[in-house]
């Protein structure tokens, strides 16, 4: 006998729990985008895998180990979108969004995939609200993006947060920096885990977001950012630090937070939680000047965010918000003691759905003992029965399950329900 068949590892079904749940979370998300004003952009899930090793980095976990590529090797690959971002960019350029130099505000919702070790709050298919600007290079928008997320985040009845700011510098300081940290690491490099010591020859910036233990002892010595920040990365940050005072948001300045994507510059942030253990982080962005240029585009400053759906979810529930995991309870369970209340009672659910009732049937014909049974099940504020002499005067008697009271009303006016 063959075994049942089961899912693929990393990849869940979303369980009529947590699709309420992010149900509510993307009902959120889109409430405050609203009041942002930020518009949804819905780039494809499958895109040419060219867009990610041009736009995430050759050298990157995501782009080296992690894709889902169809026909790999082929001028015609094809990888499953593993973030947002280098879409939504993407989508910029081709359609042409952001002409005349206008702010182009975005977010999106929906799966993104990597092939990575699954583990708690992270999957290989998993979720994410992703906002982007696109336009404007000055603070001010930074501080904006970061306010959206914390306005989202505490919508959500999030708690036991703390934003993280540092700033990555540019393309005239952060290659200096990069040399000093080089160097540095080098004198360590056997210390290192095996992947820090491949990230050295490439991208020694993501050894500083590396989470072994003895990696992360050697970086505190390691040469800080700061101290080779330029004038023009520094008033950047400085701006953005005195909005965010402005707009009373709390936050730590972290020499050490860095991105995992090449394409940032100057401000990276994250939202971190308490509840998430060692894999902390709720949310995090940051800006990349440079990406649309790279990707064959006009030379269009952006900042963004991603923040997973999974993580929030997880939040969520920890938080006690219990009343987002009950199902919603029907206005009325249709109680069926005769066969002859079938036709009549398809009709009236219809008119009452219509006004907007929450129903709840099962089209099963019992006694009344059974169907108040059924009736509790469900949850149901009222039960409303549909027996022989009720047909034979043409009404319902309607019992409220809270209060024992019971009435009967005509069942050709489903107005008075």
């Amino acid at each position: 006998m063959s075994l049942p068949p089961t899912a693929v590892r990393g990849f869940k079904d979303i369980l009529p729990e947590q699709a309420r749940l992010f149900r509510f979370i993307e009902e959120t998300a889109r409430v405050v985008a609203e009041r942002f004003n930020y518009q949804e952009l819905c780039p494809p899930i499958l895109e040419k895998t060219e867009l990610f090793t041009r736009g995430i980095g050759e050298d990157t976990d995501i782009v080296e180990k992690e894709m889902y590529t169809i026909v790999e090797g082929s001028a015609d690959s094809l990888s499953l979108r593993p973030e947002a971002t280098a879409g939504m960019v993407r989508a910029l350029i081709e359609n042409n969004l952001a002409q005349g130099g206008k702010i182009a505000k975005f977010f999106c919702l929906g799966p993104m995939f990597r092939r990575e070790r699954p583990q708690k709050g992270r999957l290989r298919q998993f979720h994410q609200l992703d906002v982007e600007v696109f336009g404007t290079p000055g603070p001010y928008i930074d501080a904006e993006v970061i306010d959206f997320l914390h306005t989202f985040l505490t919508k959500l009845g999030l708690n036991d947060l703390s934003v993280v700011l540092n700033s990555l510098g540019c393309p005239d300081c952060r290659p200096l920096f990069r040399k000093a940290l080089s160097a540095f690491l080098e004198q360590k490099r056997p210390a290192l885990c095996l992947d820090c010591q491949r990230r050295l020859e490439r991208n020694p910036l993501r050894i500083l977001d590396c989470k072994n233990p003895s990696c992360c002892a050697l970086t505190l010595q390691a040469p800080s950012l700061s101290s080779f920040r330029c004038l023009k990365c520094q008033e950047h940050f400085d701006g953005l630090q005195d909005s965010l005072k402005a707009l009373n948001i709390n936050f730590v300045v972290d020499d050490k937070l860095v991105r995992g994507l090449d394409y940032y510059t100057r401000t990276a942030f994250e939202v971190q939680s308490g509840q998430l253990g060692a894999q902390n982080a709720a949310a995090g962005g940051g800006r990349y000047d440079g990406l649309c240029l790279k990707l064959g585009g006009p030379d269009i400053p952006a900042i963004g965010f991603a923040s997973g759906l999974e993580r929030l979810a997880m939040l969520i529930e920890q938080s006690n918000q219990s009343f987002l995991l009950a199902p919603p309870s029907p206005d009325y369970y249709i109680a069926l003691l005769v066969q002859e209340a079938l036709a009549p009672a398809m009709i009236l659910v219809q008119k009452l759905r219509a006004l907007g009732q929450k129903i709840s049937c099962d089209w099963e014909v019992g006694s009344l003992k059974s169907r108040l049974r059924q009736a509790d099940k469900a949850k149901a504020s009222k039960i409303l029965i549909l027996g022989p002499d009720e047909l034979a005067q043409g009404l319902a008697t309607v019992r409220d399950l809270n209060t024992k009271e019971q009435v009967c009303i005509p069942i050709n006016q489903p107005d008075l329900f």
